[in-house]
């Protein structure tokens, strides 16, 4: 047993949503689990998976017992893209009225770190939905793609740039013009996945890695993420000056002055929630 396993037997999931809801939350400790559920359509995100997904979430980011979200789906699929049936009662205007997709800008800008932990297809949205976090763990058994072309359609969740950003312009046309599958050891290799794991140790490996990051100090942790993700926006003049002010910054923080007097006093850092 590997001590996330051992950890996760020893602490209670707190309330777990009735199995029929769309995401299933629970909380580990400082952990959230986010589990989309809607197995008879292949996890595929409708506007019930991003209401709650996008509502329970933005309540936890600013709770100081949660340091860290992971979200995941099935072994079969994380999400195997947009539901079709509730984009097809689309039109241009309905679809600019609601200004659909919004939403998930606001799952993307959460400020508490988030894993995305992908096993079986993440296509199309699920593809994007998976790039919005902070980093993906990939089942062996993982496919991602951006396959809206075939519907005569084109990424509309943040594909083009994400994906363009994470593996590259040539790799990420190659995707997006032919809408091929990409698998997990290619998706590795391209940039698009952090690391790739045997299915069977997808979930222990990725609340491993969330522990981890829930037992630092959730605002440092919040600060160098918003700092990397400023690397995608401005110039290396530019996002040099912001890491040195945020760095700066942090001089004065309780957490670096316990971080730096627990180094010094050869213990472990007692870091407030």
């Amino acid at each position: 047993m590997s001590d996330a396993q051992a950890r996760e037997q020893a602490v209670a999931p707190q309330a777990i949503e009735p199995d029929d809801r769309p995401v299933q939350f629970e909380q580990l400790g400082r952990v959230v689990v986010a589990t989309i559920n809607r197995p008879r359509a292949l996890n595929a995100l409708n506007a019930d998976v991003m209401t709650q997904l996008v509502d329970r979430f933005s309540e936890l980011d600013v709770d100081p017992d949660v340091g860290c979200f992971v979200l995941t789906g099935s072994d079969r699929a994380f999400a195997a893209g947009a539901d079709i049936k509730e984009l097809q009662e689309q039109s241009y205007r309905s679809m600019m009225a609601d200004n659909y997709f919004s939403r998930w800008d606001d799952f993307a800008a959460l400020r508490t770190p988030k894993i995305a932990a992908v096993g079986g297809y993440a296509l199309g949205g699920g593809c994007e939905l998976a790039m919005m976090c902070d980093f993906v763990i990939a089942a062996d058994s993982a496919r991602f793609g951006q396959p809206e072309i075939k519907l005569g359609l084109m990424p509309g969740m943040g594909g083009t740039q994400r994906l363009t950003r994470l593996i590259g312009r040539s790799k990420a046309m190659d995707m997006i013009l032919t809408g091929r599958m990409m698998d997990a050891e290619e998706a590795e290799r391209s940039g698009l996945v952090s690391r790739v794991v045997p299915a069977e140790a997808l979930r222990a490996t990725a609340l491993d890695a969330a522990e981890t990051i829930a037992g630092y100090a959730k605002p440092i942790a919040m600060v160098a993420a918003e700092t990397v993700d400023r690397a995608d926006e401005v110039s290396l003049t530019e996002g040099v000056r912001t890491e040195r002010r945020s760095y700066y910054a942090l001089f004065d923080t309780a957490e670096a002055i316990e971080g730096m007097a627990a180094f010094s006093e050869k213990r472990e850092p007692r870091f407030r929630p």
